[in-house]
């Protein structure tokens, strides 16, 4: 069986072992629990490694004042645990600090452990404290890089667009199609997986607000509904009906066309055109044509909105090579 060590995984290893040498060093009594704090602050994106060591850290200073008013005020005794936490716990939920709990509740058995507090004391469980976070986030500053991933999604999920723009095509021209559909499965998949990889990557940037590939699986999301919308409309449409052809013509070439650039505004000028040469045709002959003629507006009208949602999409984050 092959076993594979993620760079988290590393990180965490490593780092756990450097704020155990550093607190060791330093003579600090209850040692290891700098350890402890390290693993449980290294997150898998910066952002949550910031916001989680905040919240251990406030939590343990506030578990440091508690145990100092309960346990020199009541006694060192289970009782005083189990009133201290019955108070502790909701103050610290009440200020967003509910990673801390854990964390702050080894703080307070440290203290009920030496049973007194001293200023020794408070300064050797605060340099665990700060050891142990500090060194999550000296090790969480890097993150490895998510465009490549990012990139490849993007590609997959074009060339899906693309094959079903082109069996759309298909069945407007020929009024049948071998299509299984498995691309409107799988860019369902693709795009809440693409989504959820883009909100890691922009809580990897502290610095900078780079949302681009968020923006653009957004947009490809709405117009990915759009898609699904129109299916039904299109196994009902007669083939026969000149203006359907049309269409099948125009989707083709909509197919050759998903990329991250901005082409919107050429093909809504073509669907201008073709919804003014359907205003100018003859009325409808019969019940059927105009049935026809209704779906067949009601589509492109959906096309519209998907184009105009990519008319709207800023493509200028992404390099025109790509």
């Amino acid at each position: 069986m092959k076993v594979k060590i993620g760079y988290r995984t590393l990180k965490t290893a490593i780092g756990t072992g450097v704020a155990i040498t550093i607190a060791q060093l330093f003579s600090l009594d209850n040692y290891v629990s700098a350890g402890i704090l390290t693993i449980l602050c290294i997150k898998p994106t910066t952002k949550r490694s910031f916001r989680s060591s905040w919240e251990r850290f406030l939590a343990c200073l506030l578990g440091i004042v508690f145990s100092a008013v309960f346990f020199e005020g009541i006694g060192y005794t289970p009782f005083s645990i189990s009133l201290l936490l019955l108070f502790f716990i909701p103050v610290v939920v009440a200020i967003k600090a509910t990673e801390g709990v854990i964390t702050s509740s080894v703080i307070i058995l440290h203290i009920y452990n030496f049973n007194h507090v001293s200023w020794g004391i408070v300064w050797n469980e605060v340099a665990i404290i700060v050891i142990g976070i500090g060194v999550a986030l000296l090790f969480n500053l890097y993150m490895p890089s998510l465009e490549k991933d990012l990139l490849n999604i993007r590609k997959q999920i074009e060339e899906k667009f693309s094959v079903i723009l082109m069996e759309y095509a298909v069945y407007l021209r020929e009024g049948e199609s071998n299509w299984d559909g498995k691309e409107i499965i799988e860019v369902g998949d693709l795009l809440q997986y693409a989504k959820n990889l883009a909100l890691k990557d922009i809580e990897n940037h502290m610095l900078r607000d780079d949302d681009k590939y968020y923006v653009y699986f957004k947009m490809r999301e709405k117009q990915f509904t759009i898609l699904e919308r129109v299916l039904p409309i299109i196994s009902s449409l007669d083939q026969t009906y000149i203006h359907g052809r049309t269409m099948a013509d125009f989707m083709e070439k909509l197919s050759s066309s998903v990329k991250p650039q901005n082409t919107a505004n050429v093909f809504l000028e073509e669907l201008e055109t073709m919804r003014e040469e359907f205003r100018n045709s003859p009325l409808p002959a019969d019940r059927e044509e105009f049935e026809t003629r209704s779906a067949l507006l009601y589509f492109l009208n959906e096309v519209e909105q998907y184009l105009l949602l990519k008319r709207y999409f800023k493509p200028g984050a992404f390099s025109k090579a790509e």
